[in-house]
């Protein structure tokens, strides 16, 4: 099994609260990372039609029923179970880490857990592998693109399966559709919502136009916000807010849009093969979106907000991503597999206009070698995950 590097984040949350809710895409290994870390507990899944029933019947029983705690897979499928665990909370001098919450319907789940259990409750949010525990593992590719276009969710990664990424990828569409978007929308505009869901792959990297998704998906523009909302919701898509700084008031207000993972991405641009992706007009969104994944999930996996936004002004001047961590950095993404000093120029006119001494530029590409030139870290695809350890110290090239 690869072992995931939120461990220590989960094993930190659970020190402190009596209840602590995992959450993330479908298929991201929730079930598997909770199992791991906490073998002793029962696990208890309400997938399991008895479980289920018994714990609808009478949800304060079954909760007493598990004095050491438990793991609760898909407790979002027994609403009753919440305000049972609140009770229970309150009612009792609980340890930290009693009860650990699992769920695929990630809208269910948070709103239970936000609305009842406020306080007593914390959130890890777990995305699909990282290019750093594929490392360790030694399950990464040496060719980038083989993992640009083939995606990192678990299931793909799986050795024991053998799984195609195409028909994993509609598999786990239509079941996405089914179980998490069905009740979310009006039944019959499912149709209309897949094709809305392949129209934002084609934004994947770029600033929102709900305009013009409103327009090719022929819904109205409250209507895609609703739906934008759901695929964020559900860690398909992720939003870049725009940098705030004291540069001016040309900035652009609009966000950029990424989806989570780039094999899904591939997928939904109907990309067949990693040599159509290199000869491909999104090759450079699919590269940016693979490396704003990399920061999300090292953030994530570390149980820290991402603290990542972008510089736009109404020049059309660019920084693909500000990181705000201990140091601020101005990162651009190149799909370039070559360290050149030009490379640099955008993150190097940002810092001057910004004045800044806080302030950092580093140059993401998918050589193999990092290194610094004139100030620039120049950070080789293998180590975007490792640069962003809370821009870690002892990262070698700082």
């Amino acid at each position: 099994m690869i072992a995931r590097q939120a461990r220590n984040a989960l094993l930190r949350l659970a020190a402190q609260f009596p209840i602590v809710g995992v959450t993330g895409p479908r298929q991201s290994g929730k079930s598997t990372l909770t199992k791991a870390v906490f073998p002793n507990k029962r696990y208890v899944t309400f997938d399991d039609r008895t479980m289920r029933e018994l714990a609808k019947s009478n949800p304060s029983d079954f909760i007493a029923a598990f004095p050491d705690g438990a793991i609760i897979d898909e407790a979002q499928k027994v609403p009753e179970i919440f305000d049972a665990l609140k009770m229970h909370v309150d009612a009792f001098d609980v340890a930290p880490g009693k009860f650990i919450l699992t769920g695929s319907s990630q809208f269910r789940l948070k709103s239970n857990m936000t609305d009842s259990m406020a306080g007593r409750a914390a959130f890890l949010k777990l995305l699909p592998f990282s290019v750093k525990e594929l490392k360790d593992a030694n399950a990464l590719p040496g060719n980038p693109y083989d993992l640009i276009f083939g995606g990192q969710y678990p299931p793909l990664h799986d050795p024991d399966k053998h799984f195609l990424a195409e028909d994993w990828y509609e598999n786990y569409i239509d079941t996405y559709l089914d179980l998490d978007v069905r009740d979310q929308i009006n039944p019959t505009n499912l149709s209309a919502f897949r094709k809305f869901v392949q129209i934002c792959a084609t934004y994947s990297g770029q600033l929102l136009s709900m305009g013009s998704i409103s327009k090719a998906v022929g819904v109205t523009a409250p209507t895609v916000k609703n739906w934008l909302s759901i695929l964020e919701t559900s860690y398909i898509i992720h939003f870049l807010v725009p940098d705030t700084n004291n540069l001016g008031k040309s900035i652009v207000k609009t966000p950029k849009l990424y989806f989570i993972d780039s094999g899904l991405l591939c997928h939904l641009l109907r990309i067949d093969s990693k040599e159509e992706l290199l000869l491909s007009r999104h090759k450079g969104a699919a590269v940016e979106t693979f490396a704003v994944a990399e920061l999300l999930k090292c953030r994530m996996n570390q149980g820290k907000k991402p603290n990542l936004s972008f510089f736009r002004d109404q020049k059309g001047f660019e920084i693909d991503t500000i990181a705000d961590w201990k140091h601020t950095f101005a990162i651009e993404v190149k799909s370039a597999n070559a360290p050149e000093s030009k490379l640099s120029a955008n993150t190097r006119k940002y810092l001057a206009l910004r004045n800044d001494s806080n302030a950092k530029s580093a140059v993401f590409y998918l050589g193999d070698a990092g290194m610094t030139i004139n100030g620039t870290l120049y950070v080789p695809w293998k180590e975007w995950g490792e640069f962003a350890d809370a821009a870690n110290p002892d990262y070698p090239y700082k």
